[in-house]
């Protein structure tokens, strides 16, 4: 059979295999074409898992957000308030201070008033520091959950 008579035609349609670029067309064992379905099963497989995870990852951000969002507001909305406190503390030592009659009550007040700011501001950093723990707890419990779940899948 001459060039001229070989005519593009689906494999077999005319009784041979038609070449390809000049090469003929290689019969392939059904074995590596069952092998060949098997890895694209296997391939959607992990992307349905990829996706999975993803999406769960997706879920373990957003609660994680959103408790990191709410526990900083506490922690800011303490700060306003310890500083609106220690505000107006001052407020009331200078207003003592104005109306001290001696050097004497000077003297006492001022020692009052540090005694009064060093107890207060000890009573404030567990304050703060309770609620950095919790944003801190807050923060990172939905990230370990994930993780373990991940672990426990895995193993």
């Amino acid at each position: 059979m001459s060039e001229s008579e070989v005519k593009v035609a689906p494999n077999g349609a005319n009784g041979f295999a038609t070449p390809l670029f000049g090469f003929p067309k290689i019969e392939v064992p059904a074995v590596i074409g069952e092998l060949a379905e098997q890895s694209v099963v296997r391939a959607k497989q992990g992307c349905e898992r990829i996706k999975i995870a993803t999406e769960e990852m997706a879920d373990t951000f957003r609660e994680t957000y959103s408790n990191n969002a709410r526990s900083a507001t506490d922690y800011g909305l303490k700060l306003l308030e310890i500083s609106n406190a220690n505000t107006a503390a001052t407020m009331d030592f200078f207003a003592d201070l104005l109306g001290s009659k001696s050097a004497t009550d000077v003297v006492t007040l001022t020692a009052a008033q540090s005694r009064k700011v060093f107890d207060a501001a000890s009573a404030q950093n567990r304050e703060l520091w309770k609620l950095a723990e919790k944003l801190t707890m807050e923060t990172s419990e939905p990230i370990k959950k994930h993780f373990a779940k991940a672990l426990q899948k895995a193993g």
